[in-house]
C-alpha cells in the first residue's frame, strides 16, 4: 500500500509540473495598441492640461468641509453603491469557488446495517474516497484565472462607481448653490422692482406718471414673483436629488449652501498614456478582457483528455457474509482518463462562442478606452473657454449695473420713461445670472475633469 501511494502522489507531482503554462491576457498597452491603432493617443492632451502626478483628494479643494462630510455620509448609505458592493461580494465567492477545482476531493461515505427478514444486518462501515484531477492543459487554472480576472473587474466598477457617485454629489451640490444664490438674487430684484412700483404710483399720484406706468411696473413685479416661485420648486428638486444620493428620505429638508465653493487652481492632469493605468472603469473593461481571455483558454482545454487520481480508504463488516480482513481497512487507488471523442459539437461550440466574447470584450474596453480619452479633451477646452468667459461677464454686469443706477436716475428727474428702466433691471438680473451660470459649470466642469482622469476623489484617512 505505501509502494502504491508513493508512486501515485510521484506521478501526480511529475503531471502538475509538466502541465501546461497559462498563456498571459493582453496588457492594457497591447490592447490599446491592437484596439485602438486609428485612435492612437498623442503624446500630451490636445486641448491642454499639464504633466504631473494627479494628487489624491480633489474633492477636499474646493474648501467645502461640509461637501466632504456628505461624502462620507453618501459612501456609508447609498443604496446603488451597496449594489455594486455586493457585486464585488459575488465575485470574490466565485472565484473561491473556481479555486476548489484545483485541489483535491474528500469525501466520507458512512453504511449502518439494516434488518434482513427480521434478522441480522446487512453490509456496515465507512469508506473515505478521494479523486483529484490534475490540471495538464490549464482548464481548471484558466478558469480560476477568469474568476480572478472578474473579480478585479467587479473591484474597480465598484471604485468607478464610488467616484462617480461623489462627482454626482458635487455636482449637485454647487446646483444646489447655484439656485440659492438664483434665489438671492430674485429677492434682490423683486426688491427693486418693489420700490419701482411704488416710486411708479407717486409718480401717477402727483400728475407726472401715467396709469399705464403703474400697470407696467405690477406687471414686471409678478412676473419675478413668478420666476422666484420657479426658483423655489428647483430648489427643493434640488434637495431631494441631494438626499437620494445620501441615501436619506426625500424630504427636501438638507441644509443647502447659500454661496458657491471657491474654484481651486487646475491640476496637473497627467498624461494621455497613464490614463489606461489609472480610471477604473478602463481597468475595469481591460480586466473583462482577461477574463473573456481565460475562459476561452478554459474552453479550448476543455476539449482536451482530462486525468484523475482516485484513491479509497475503507472498512466494511457483516453479521452475515464472511469477509476476509473485515477488522482491517482496504486500500485502494488509480487513475482514471477521459477523453472527449462525439458531443455533438458542443465543445466546438464553446470555443468559438468564448472567442467572440474576447472580441466583444475587447471592443468593449476599446470603447470606453475612446470615451475616457474625449472625456478628457472635453473637459479641458471646456475649463480654457469658461476662463476666457469669465472676465467678460464680470465686465458687462458691472456695465449694466452702471447703466440701471443711471437709468434710475433719470427716471427720478422726468427724462426717462418706466420701460426704460425696467429694461435695464432685467438686462441686469440676465448678466448676474449669466455670471452665477458660468461659475457653476466651471465647478461641474472641474468635477467631470476630475472624474475623467480617473483620480481619487477622497485622500487618506
Amino acid at each position: 500500500m505505501k509502494f502504491t501511494l508513493t508512486c501515485v502522489t510521484s506521478a501526480a507531482t511529475a503531471l502538475l509540473l509538466g502541465g501546461c503554462a497559462l498563456q498571459s491576457p493582453p496588457s492594457s498597452s497591447q490592447l490599446a495598441e491592437l484596439e485602438l491603432a486609428h485612435a492612437k493617443a498623442p503624446q500630451e492632451w490636445r486641448a491642454g492640461g499639464s504633466a504631473g502626478k494627479l494628487e489624491a483628494g480633489w474633492l477636499a479643494s474646493f474648501n467645502d468641509p461640509r461637501l466632504n462630510a456628505l461624502a462620507d455620509e453618501a459612501l456609508a448609505y447609498n443604496q446603488d453603491l451597496r449594489v455594486a458592493a455586493s457585486r464585488v461580494e459575488i465575485a470574490a465567492v466565485a472565484l473561491q469557488a473556481a479555486g476548489g477545482g484545483l485541489y483535491p476531493e474528500v469525501n466520507l461515505l458512512g453504511r449502518s446495517g439494516g434488518k434482513v427478514n427480521n434478522g441480522g444486518s446487512q453490509l456496515s462501515g465507512l469508506i473515505l474516497q478521494g479523486s483529484w484531477e490534475i490540471d495538464l492543459w490549464g482548464r481548471l487554472r484558466y478558469g480560476q484565472a477568469a474568476a480572478d480576472a472578474q473579480y478585479q473587474s467587479a473591484q474597480a466598477d465598484q471604485r468607478f462607481a464610488s467616484q462617480s457617485l461623489l462627482a454626482t454629489l458635487a455636482k449637485a451640490w454647487f446646483l444646489a448653490a447655484e439656485a440659492s444664490r438664483q434665489l438671492g438674487l430674485n429677492t434682490e430684484m423683486q426688491q427693486a422692482a418693489e420700490k419701482l412700483a411704488q416710486l411708479a404710483e407717486d409718480r401717477r399720484r402727483v400728475g407726472v406718471g401715467s396709469e399705464a406706468e403703474v400697470a407696467l411696473a405690477l406687471a414686471n413685479l409678478h412676473g419675478l414673483r413668478d420666476g422666484g416661485e420657479q426658483i423655489k420648486l428647483s430648489l427643493s428638486q434640488s434637495k431631494r436629488a441631494l438626499e437620494m444620493i445620501l441615501g436619506r428620505y426625500p424630504a427636501a429638508e438638507i441644509e443647502l449652501p447659500s454661496e458657491l465653493a471657491s474654484l481651486p487652481p487646475l491640476p496637473p492632469t497627467g498624461l494621455p498614456s497613464e490614463l489606461l493605468e489609472r480610471r477604473p472603469d478602463v481597468i475595469a473593461a481591460e480586466r473583462k478582457v482577461a477574463a473573456a481571455f481565460a475562459r476561452s483558454g478554459e474552453a479550448s482545454a476543455a476539449r482536451l483528455p482530462r486525468l484523475s487520481l482516485t484513491a479509497a480508504l475503507s472498512t466494511v463488516s457483516s453479521s452475515i457474509f464472511v469477509l476476509q480482513e473485515r477488522d482491517q481497512p482496504s486500500f485502494g487507488a488509480g487513475a482514471s482518463v477521459l477523453v472527449p471523442l462525439l458531443n455533438g459539437g458542443q465543445l466546438q461550440a464553446q470555443v468559438e462562442l468564448r472567442g467572440l466574447e474576447q472580441k466583444q470584450a475587447a471592443a468593449a474596453f476599446a470603447a470606453i478606452a475612446q470615451r475616457a480619452f474625449n472625456e478628457v479633451e472635453t473637459a479641458l477646452a471646456n475649463e480654457a473657454a469658461l476662463a476666457k468667459r469669465e472676465p467678460l461677464l464680470r465686465q458687462g454686469l458691472s456695465e449694466n449695473q452702471r447703466a440701471l443706477g443711471l437709468e434710475h436716475e433719470r427716471y427720478q428727474v422726468g427724462s426717462r420713461d418706466l420701460r426704460s428702466v425696467q429694461q435695464q433691471q432685467l438686462a441686469t438680473l440676465g448678466a448676474s445670472m449669466s455670471l452665477l451660470r458660468l461659475q457653476s459649470e466651471q465647478r461641474l466642469q472641474r468635477v467631470q475633469l476630475h472624474l475623467a482622469l480617473g483620480g481619487e476623489v477622497l485622500g487618506p484617512k
